[in-house]
Protein backbone atom coordinates (compact mmCIF):
# COMPACT_ATOMS: atom_id res chain seq x y z
CA UNK A 1 0.00 0.00 0.00
CA UNK A 2 1.19 3.49 -0.79
CA UNK A 3 1.32 5.87 2.16
CA UNK A 4 1.18 9.58 1.98
CA UNK A 5 -1.91 10.38 -0.04
CA UNK A 6 -5.57 9.79 -0.67
CA UNK A 7 -7.17 9.86 -4.11
CA UNK A 8 -10.90 9.29 -4.59
CA UNK A 9 -12.96 9.13 -7.77
CA UNK A 10 -16.75 8.88 -7.98
CA UNK A 11 -19.03 8.36 -10.97
CA UNK A 12 -22.74 9.02 -10.51
CA UNK A 13 -25.65 9.58 -12.88
CA UNK A 14 -24.99 13.33 -12.48
CA UNK A 15 -21.30 13.28 -13.42
CA UNK A 16 -17.85 12.19 -12.34
CA UNK A 17 -15.24 13.74 -10.05
CA UNK A 18 -11.75 12.95 -8.84
CA UNK A 19 -9.99 14.49 -5.88
CA UNK A 20 -6.93 14.20 -3.75
CA UNK A 21 -5.31 15.68 -0.70
CA UNK A 22 -2.20 17.84 -0.85
CA UNK A 23 0.14 16.27 1.69
CA UNK A 24 3.56 15.00 0.68
CA UNK A 25 5.61 13.02 3.17
CA UNK A 26 9.11 11.61 3.31
CA UNK A 27 8.92 8.83 5.85
CA UNK A 28 7.20 10.30 8.89
CA UNK A 29 7.88 13.94 7.98
CA UNK A 30 5.45 16.23 6.15
CA UNK A 31 7.39 18.20 3.53
CA UNK A 32 4.56 19.80 1.56
CA UNK A 33 0.94 20.62 2.28
CA UNK A 34 -0.45 21.79 -1.06
CA UNK A 35 0.67 19.32 -3.72
CA UNK A 36 -1.59 18.75 -6.70
CA UNK A 37 -2.00 15.03 -7.41
CA UNK A 38 -4.82 15.28 -9.94
CA UNK A 39 -4.34 15.87 -13.67
CA UNK A 40 -6.86 16.64 -16.39
CA UNK A 41 -6.25 14.82 -19.69
CA UNK A 42 -7.82 15.04 -23.16
CA UNK A 43 -9.16 18.56 -22.63
CA UNK A 44 -10.93 17.62 -19.42
CA UNK A 45 -12.54 14.39 -20.65
CA UNK A 46 -10.38 12.26 -18.35
CA UNK A 47 -9.13 12.90 -14.83
CA UNK A 48 -6.19 10.99 -13.36
CA UNK A 49 -4.70 10.91 -9.88
CA UNK A 50 -1.79 9.06 -8.35
CA UNK A 51 -0.48 7.54 -5.17
CA UNK A 52 3.19 6.71 -4.85
CA UNK A 53 6.38 8.20 -6.21
CA UNK A 54 5.79 11.56 -7.91
CA UNK A 55 8.39 11.08 -10.63
CA UNK A 56 7.03 7.61 -11.38
CA UNK A 57 3.49 8.96 -11.49
CA UNK A 58 4.44 11.70 -13.96
CA UNK A 59 5.92 9.06 -16.24
CA UNK A 60 2.74 7.01 -15.95
CA UNK A 61 0.48 10.03 -16.60
CA UNK A 62 2.39 10.67 -19.80
CA UNK A 63 2.25 7.02 -20.86
CA UNK A 64 -1.46 6.77 -20.04
CA UNK A 65 -2.25 9.93 -21.97
CA UNK A 66 -0.38 8.52 -24.97
CA UNK A 67 -2.26 5.23 -24.77
CA UNK A 68 -5.64 6.96 -24.57
CA UNK A 69 -4.70 9.08 -27.60
CA UNK A 70 -3.77 5.91 -29.51
CA UNK A 71 -7.23 4.53 -28.71
CA UNK A 72 -9.23 7.70 -29.51
CA UNK A 73 -9.95 8.54 -25.87
CA UNK A 74 -11.06 5.04 -24.84
CA UNK A 75 -9.74 4.93 -21.27
CA UNK A 76 -10.38 1.21 -20.81
CA UNK A 77 -8.26 0.26 -23.83
CA UNK A 78 -5.67 2.88 -22.86
CA UNK A 79 -5.55 1.52 -19.30
CA UNK A 80 -5.17 -2.09 -20.43
CA UNK A 81 -2.37 -1.13 -22.82
CA UNK A 82 -0.62 0.90 -20.10
CA UNK A 83 -0.92 -1.95 -17.59
CA UNK A 84 0.43 -4.43 -20.13
CA UNK A 85 3.43 -2.21 -20.93
CA UNK A 86 3.95 -1.28 -17.28
CA UNK A 87 4.12 -4.91 -16.27
CA UNK A 88 6.35 -6.11 -19.09
CA UNK A 89 8.77 -3.22 -19.70
CA UNK A 90 12.11 -3.60 -17.88
CA UNK A 91 12.19 0.04 -16.80
CA UNK A 92 8.48 0.68 -16.23
CA UNK A 93 7.96 -2.41 -14.07
CA UNK A 94 10.05 -0.76 -11.34
CA UNK A 95 7.82 2.31 -11.12
CA UNK A 96 6.10 2.60 -7.76
CA UNK A 97 2.72 4.24 -8.14
CA UNK A 98 -0.96 3.54 -8.63
CA UNK A 99 -3.26 5.49 -10.91
CA UNK A 100 -6.94 6.23 -10.47
CA UNK A 101 -8.64 7.47 -13.64
CA UNK A 102 -12.16 8.75 -14.17
CA UNK A 103 -14.22 9.70 -17.22
CA UNK A 104 -17.94 10.31 -17.57
CA UNK A 105 -18.37 6.58 -18.25
CA UNK A 106 -15.64 4.81 -16.29
CA UNK A 107 -13.70 4.75 -13.02
CA UNK A 108 -10.53 2.64 -13.07
CA UNK A 109 -7.58 1.71 -10.88
CA UNK A 110 -4.41 0.83 -12.81
CA UNK A 111 -1.45 -0.93 -11.21
CA UNK A 112 1.99 -2.05 -12.30
CA UNK A 113 1.07 -5.66 -11.61
CA UNK A 114 -1.14 -5.57 -14.70
CA UNK A 115 -4.39 -4.82 -12.87
CA UNK A 116 -7.08 -2.66 -14.45
CA UNK A 117 -10.02 -2.67 -12.05
CA UNK A 118 -13.38 -0.99 -12.58
CA UNK A 119 -15.31 -1.26 -9.31
CA UNK A 120 -19.01 -2.14 -9.55
CA UNK A 121 -20.11 0.87 -7.51
CA UNK A 122 -18.37 3.60 -9.56
CA UNK A 123 -15.98 4.54 -6.76
CA UNK A 124 -12.17 4.29 -6.97
CA UNK A 125 -9.83 5.00 -4.09
CA UNK A 126 -6.09 4.64 -3.71
CA UNK A 127 -3.48 5.61 -1.15
CA UNK A 128 -3.26 5.30 2.59
CA UNK A 129 -6.55 7.13 3.23
CA UNK A 130 -8.31 5.36 0.37
CA UNK A 131 -10.31 2.91 2.51
CA UNK A 132 -11.62 5.76 4.71
CA UNK A 133 -12.60 7.90 1.72
CA UNK A 134 -14.22 4.88 0.05
CA UNK A 135 -16.34 4.13 3.12
CA UNK A 136 -17.40 7.77 3.41
CA UNK A 137 -18.31 7.96 -0.30
CA UNK A 138 -20.43 4.83 -0.03
CA UNK A 139 -22.22 6.30 2.99
CA UNK A 140 -22.89 9.59 1.18
CA UNK A 141 -24.30 7.73 -1.83
CA UNK A 142 -26.41 5.43 0.37
CA UNK A 143 -27.78 8.58 2.01
CA UNK A 144 -28.97 9.87 -1.36
CA UNK A 145 -26.19 12.29 -2.33
CA UNK A 146 -25.73 12.40 -6.12
CA UNK A 147 -23.30 15.26 -6.76
CA UNK A 148 -19.98 13.51 -7.47
CA UNK A 149 -17.84 16.54 -6.59
CA UNK A 150 -19.56 17.00 -3.22
CA UNK A 151 -19.22 13.29 -2.47
CA UNK A 152 -15.49 13.41 -3.24
CA UNK A 153 -14.94 16.62 -1.24
CA UNK A 154 -16.82 15.36 1.83
CA UNK A 155 -15.24 11.92 1.72
CA UNK A 156 -11.71 13.32 1.48
CA UNK A 157 -12.42 15.66 4.39
CA UNK A 158 -13.46 12.66 6.48
CA UNK A 159 -10.36 10.70 5.42
CA UNK A 160 -8.17 13.67 6.41
CA UNK A 161 -9.56 13.45 9.93
CA UNK A 162 -8.60 9.77 10.22
CA UNK A 163 -5.47 9.10 8.13
CA UNK A 164 -2.26 10.74 9.36
CA UNK A 165 -0.88 10.71 5.80
CA UNK A 166 -3.84 12.70 4.39
CA UNK A 167 -4.45 16.41 4.90
CA UNK A 168 -7.41 18.73 4.30
CA UNK A 169 -5.90 20.72 1.41
CA UNK A 170 -8.14 19.02 -1.11
CA UNK A 171 -8.30 19.40 -4.88
CA UNK A 172 -11.43 18.19 -6.68
CA UNK A 173 -12.08 18.27 -10.42
CA UNK A 174 -15.30 17.30 -12.15
CA UNK A 175 -16.42 16.09 -15.55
Amino acid sequence: MFRGTTILGVKTANGSALGGDGQVTFGDTIVKHGARKIRSLRDGEILAGFAGSTADAMTLFSKFEGKTEEHAGNIVKGAVELAREWRSDKVLRHLEALLAVVSKDHCLIISGKGDVVEPDDGIVSIGSGGPYALAAARAFIAGGMVDAALIVQGSLEIASQICIYTNDRITVESI
